[in-house]
């Protein structure tokens, strides 16, 4: 058995570890691979932490492209191999030129099948022409045939190849920047271009999360390595970090939109 009260200390995502830990003992007794549902990105990361602990078991983690928000595992005993994580990619094809679909109209369409959230992986809006989703295999025939309209939208769902995916990639910006501080009211303003003041109301405003986990402390304080997301406005990678002559930071930074 797994020394689950010790491996959950300082973590927040709890029930959702306690799943993956009850999991990872399953993987343990019957050397097979086990498959976990969607993670959202504050689990994962708690997730990647925690097995990083565990010598018995190691994972892989997959949502269909690289860059993926929505992720979910494949748990082993460290002496099998791992390739691959099983997820289905799905069209969801119909004119949206009259009645636009954001994504929120797509996720609520595909829950309003009955679905619970951690069965959906991402879902990738193109526009006029409907949008994409990933799934577990297991519930992908199922949304072909229940998946029927979008709003007022007629829609036709099939089953595609992780290939056909319209994936945008990402573009990214480097800059340097120097701070008296590490505070992520400055960093992040800095960082998106934004104001302060602005920065420090999307902060309170619990917009702001660092490493995944939100934070609604202006003050908190960065270090290199940490990845700043704001809801909108993409990512920040915080990079190297220097202090000049008269104590001040200079920090290297790239963002992704």
């Amino acid at each position: 058995m797994l020394p689950k009260t010790e491996l959950l200390k300082g973590f927040k995502n709890q029930d959702c570890l306690t799943r993956l830990l009850d999991q990872a003992e399953q993987a343990i007794k019957t050397w097979e691979v086990i498959l976990s549902d969607f993670l959202s990105p504050p689990e994962l990361a708690e997730a990647q932490q925690m097995f990083a602990r565990l010598t018995e078991v190691h994972i892989l983690a997959g949502g269909g492209y690289p860059q993926a928000e929505r992720q979910r595992l494949a748990i082993a005993r460290t002496e099998l191999p791992l390739e691959q994580v099983a997820v289905s990619a799905l069209e969801i094809a119909g004119n949206f030129l009259f009645d636009p679909a954001n994504h929120r109209d797509f996720l609520g369409a595909l829950l309003g099948t009955g679905l619970v959230r951690e069965k959906v992986g991402d879902v990738i809006v193109l526009g006029e022409r409907g949008a994409q989703a990933i799934a577990t295999p297991e519930v992908a025939e199922f949304l072909e045939l229940s998946l029927t309209q979008v709003r007022t939208v007629p829609v036709k769902t099939r089953r595609i190849e992780l290939g056909e995916l319209k994936i945008r990639q990402p573009q990214s910006k480097s800059l340097t920047t120097v701070e008296a501080s590490m505070r992520l009211d400055a960093i992040a303003s800095a960082g998106f271009g934004i104001s302060r003041s602005k920065t420090v109301d999307l902060i309170n405003g619990g917009e702001v999360r660092v490493n995944w986990q939100e934070i609604t402390q202006s003050s908190y304080a960065l270090k290199a390595g940490d990845l700043i997301t704001i809801r909108g406005k993409g990512r920040l990678e915080v990079g190297e970090v220097q202090v000049t002559k008269k104590d001040r930071y200079r920090v290297q930074l790239t963002r992704f939109s």
